[in-house]
């Protein structure tokens, strides 16, 4: 079983990177660490959170995020219980603070939520008795990603601080770009982010980053090359003109590659759509792709925010 030192952490709720310490965020990382090693042994079982019962809340569809919080519970020993949104009378027009007063009717200790309106998360959050992780909200915030992927990069790297990291692709829409922004910018790092003008938010100047609409200019000298998905789900009008000429000028290709750092990581939040943002040569190079460590990553991740989370309710605060 993983030790489990005293944690500065000390949140009622995960919403955002936004606000959070650099000694905070270390110190989900540092806890992860153990889950990390815990997670490659043959018996995963823990007692950690027995008695104490998660509910993944999920207005849109995902596959890792949710699976990944399932299995984070489970892990930890807690009872995890996946409400569908598309079955119940969420999706027969319940408010959110009718959401929140049946949810707390019920007395879960942990909830994970999924929202596709920025703000969704911290408003629930705002009526429920129990402790909530943001699972992604709109294109606010996605702090369980930003988090995993400082872990990745920490453990294949040895360290954030001082890293160059370009951030390609759809930034207007990703909340997993606005989330590793501040975390890396706070860790240390250096960040820029690459994609057509379309793509890039239109106060892109509040940032204070460097930016560009070229992207092997962008990937010059970086150490880290994270690709974003085109996400046309959320996408009102035409941003691209074809898919075809959006991997011609920002897909990451082996030619374009070149322009980073020869050892330059590789990562991708998944899904990935290749022949679309990453070539699949790219993303299979098993030397500088970590996108089986992102997902990997992902569960010790979570199950640290699940214990940070709920550990004043072990300890009898």
């Amino acid at each position: 079983m993983p030790e489990t030192p005293d944690l500065a952490f000390r949140r009622r709720h995960l919403l955002a990177i936004e606000g959070l310490h650099p000694f905070e965020i270390a110190d989900l990382l540092d806890c992860a660490e153990g889950y990390v090693a815990h997670n490659r042994k043959s018996d995963k079982k823990l007692s950690t959170l027995r008695g104490l019962t998660q509910i993944n809340l999920f207005y849109e569809n995902s596959t890792r995020t949710r699976t990944s919080f399932e299995l984070a519970g489970k892990r930890l020993g807690a009872d995890v219980v996946n409400m569908s949104v598309s079955g119940s009378s969420i999706k027969k027009g319940e408010t959110l603070i009718d959401t929140a007063m049946t949810l707390n009717a019920m007395h879960p200790d942990a909830l994970v939520v999924r929202h596709g309106e920025s703000g969704a998360v911290a408003l629930l959050a705002h009526h429920v008795r129990c402790a909530v992780i943001n699972a992604g909200d709109g294109s606010h915030e996605h702090p369980t990603q930003a988090l995993l992927d400082a872990l990745t990069i920490r453990r294949r790297r040895g360290r954030i601080e001082g890293l160059t990291v370009a951030i390609c692709g759809d930034v207007l829409h990703s909340r997993v770009a606005r989330s590793n922004l501040l975390l890396l910018q706070a860790m240390g790092a250096s960040v820029r982010l690459v994609g057509p003008p379309t793509l890039l938010p239109p106060a892109i100047e509040t940032f204070q980053v460097p930016t560009f609409t070229d992207m092997r200019e962008g990937l010059e000298g970086c150490d880290i090359v994270m690709m974003l998905r085109l996400q046309t789900e959320r996408m009102q009008g035409s941003f691209v003109p074809s898919v075809r000429e959006y991997f011609r000028l920002y897909g990451l290709t082996p030619d374009k590659l070149k322009a980073a750092k020869p050892d330059a990581l590789i990562m991708h939040p998944g899904p990935m759509n290749r022949g679309v943002e990453i070539d699949g040569v790219v993303a299979d190079d098993i030397d500088r792709s970590a996108i089986l460590d992102q997902v990997e990553m992902g569960v010790a991740v979570r199950m640290a925010c699940l214990d940070a989370l709920t550990r004043h309710l072990r300890d009898g605060d």
